[in-house]
């Protein structure tokens, strides 16, 4: 289970299937949004490249996830939306919340094409809204009425990750895009040259042909026999 990177001490990898009991357990002691285990199976099993885990390293203890899938219903382009995001109280303040909306929306980019990623937030949770505005680049595009089970409003919030809406955020999936820029660049550059230098060959071997064939009236006369 390769480490994308590392934070305080703190390891963020992909989630396998073995990590969502886990990962339900960090959900339950966080959030008051609460999924059965099928629902995460579900998750893991059709996106698996989207979930990832907040682990200290040497304990196997989950302190943070995300759960994430892709939509693609009524014709919208195709994009990520975030079903869970959660870090354990006692790693707060470690960024692991933004690292690890990071590393599933270049998942979303880089395995499915996602041209924006979209979450919903509970009205009144101004510290989420904060991260996901001011923090993530996420705006609020609407808002459901009685979203939550206990009747509160969410605001619905996007935020666009591919170059169709503007130049993707995460600087290696921009050094990606640049370095296969430079490259078709080039090998338009060598593709250019070489039809120039066909072109000149051409001209050459035209113009030294043009000056081995004798010019009309240039043919040495023959001079005719006088008759007897």
């Amino acid at each position: 289970r390769p480490v994308i990177f590392s934070v305080k001490m703190v390891n963020i990898r992909r989630a396998t299937i073995s990590d969502l009991m886990l990962m339900q357990h960090c959900n339950l002691n966080c959030l008051p949004e609460n999924y059965n285990l099928r629902y995460y199976l579900y998750h893991g099993l059709l996106w698996p490249q989207l979930l990832h885990c907040a682990e200290i390293p040497g304990k196997g203890k989950i302190v943070g996830y995300v759960l994430a899938k892709m939509e693609d219903e009524d014709g919208d382009a195709p994009h990520g939306h975030i079903t869970s995001i959660s870090v354990m109280r006692t790693h707060r303040k470690l960024a692991l919340a933004s690292n690890l909306m990071h590393a599933s929306e270049r998942s979303m980019v880089e395995n499915y094409g996602a041209q924006f990623c979209s979450l919903h937030v509970r009205e009144t949770n101004t510290a989420a809204k904060h991260l996901y505005a001011q923090t993530l680049g996420f705006l609020k595009a609407d808002q459901e009425k009685g979203y939550y089970a206990d009747g509160e409003n969410a605001d619905y919030m996007k935020m666009p990750l591919s170059p169709p809406m503007f130049p993707h955020p995460h600087a290696e999936i921009q050094r990606r895009r640049e370095e296969e820029q430079r490259r078709k660049a080039e090998e338009a550059r060598r593709v250019k040259e070489a039809a120039e230098a066909t072109r000149s060959e051409a001209s050459k071997d035209e113009a030294g042909q043009a000056q081995e064939k004798p010019a009309k009236g240039d043919h040495a006369k023959v001079p005719k026999k006088k008759k007897h």
